[in-house]
């Protein structure tokens, strides 16, 4: 029920998020002087401005000279202005995304004046072709993604919330391994005494776990996905083989834990805890950004981190065409599930009981 409940509050967190961050039009001032007038940067500002293009134009152009530019740069009326004199300068106040996004604008201006300059320097027969490539420009660009799925950063949280969901099956690994020590409880101690192997009982119950865990979790993906529309794409097979083998690494982890920590219940569901918070929040399920920083970073805690591991392989299936990078994910999953139960199977198995 906790993954479920954070899920719903995360999509009422987000909902709206992604129209929010919608672009806003640029306030640009133009000092309307003499060399602006005959300047080609005229003819540029029109194809860009709000004026001659409503629903693609980048700025809202306000024609004013020094003196007024300034009061209006002054009162936050418009976020920079642009001076011609004997080239184009950006005048602003302050630094910030609009300002970058007109000082990248006027670059690629005067990077673009410059060369034209230089090659009808060199061969003046090329105005016409250059005047032609010049208005076909955007022809030469074209936005293209190898799938139909957008960017949305606001999908890691719900997919990290899968992650941590997986990890909490840490709680049912750790439990099955209380089970089979003989100091930790009377149930435990009865089944040493029984004559079957004891690490036969562990796997027939550890495969039990995995069963109601992944079910758990096919109920919190139908959750989220039928409920809330948080969008996993359409590559059921491999979402749900992704869900299987993050429960499994959940399982695997809960049982090193409570194999390896010869504390009471209470500290290991502690560390348990604690481990698979820091883990998920790593991942990027309470601030998105600290996983790219870590990435970026340290990009090895990015590939020992499972929570990690999990919600980049959902992103992945989502946004990706191919499957190379889901194949990464789910390979690092089974070295953690066979590193985890080989390390738990040889602490069980040199455990002995001088009496019970």
């Amino acid at each position: 029920m906790f993954p479920i409940l954070l899920g719903t509050l995360f999509n009422l967190a987000f909902s709206n998020l992604n129209k929010a961050e919608s672009f806003v039009k640029i306030n640009l001032g133009i000092i309307d002087n003499t060399e602006y007038q005959k300047s080609p940067l005229k003819m540029t500002i029109a194809f860009v401005s709000t004026e001659n293009n409503e629903q693609n134009g980048m700025f809202r152009v306000t024609l004013t000279d020094v003196a007024g530019a300034d009061e209006l740069l002054k009162n936050n009326k418009i976020d920079g202005y642009i001076l011609m004199n004997k080239g184009a300068t950006l005048v602003v106040k302050q630094n910030g995304l609009n300002q970058s996004i007109l000082k990248s604008f006027l670059d690629d201006y005067n990077q673009s004046s410059a060369t034209y300059a230089s090659i009808l320097k060199s061969d003046p027969t090329k105005y016409q072709e250059l005047l032609l490539n010049s208005a076909n420009r955007l022809d030469f660009l074209k936005a293209s993604s190898s799938t139909n799925a957008n960017p949305d950063t606001t999908l890691n949280y719900f997919y990290s919330l899968i992650a941590m969901a997986c990890l909490y099956g840490g709680f049912m690994g750790m439990n099955e391994i209380l089970s089979i020590q003989a100091d930790m409880s009377s149930q435990a101690a009865r089944l040493n005494l029984a004559p079957v192997h004891k690490m036969r009982v562990l796997v027939y119950d550890l495969l039990a776990a995995v069963a109601v865990h992944y079910s758990t979790i096919l109920i919190v993906l139908a959750y989220v996905s039928f409920v809330l529309k948080v969008n996993f794409g359409d590559k059921i097979f491999f979402i749900m083989l992704l869900s299987l083998l993050g429960s499994m690494t959940g399982l695997a982890f809960g049982a090193f834990v409570g194999a390896a920590l010869k504390k009471s219940e209470g500290v290991k569901i502690g560390i348990l805890t604690g481990v698979t918070m820091s883990l998920s929040f790593f991942a990027g399920m309470m601030y998105v950004d600290i996983k790219y920083m870590i990435a970026k970073a340290a990009p090895i805690m990015a590939y020992i981190n499972p929570a990690n591991v999990i919600t980049d392989g959902f992103y992945s299936l989502y946004y990706y065409d191919t499957y190379s990078r889901f194949f990464v994910n789910a390979g690092i999953l089974c070295v953690f599930i066979f590193v985890l139960c080989f390390l738990t199977y040889m602490i069980l198995r040199r455990r002995r009981y001088a009496s019970i």
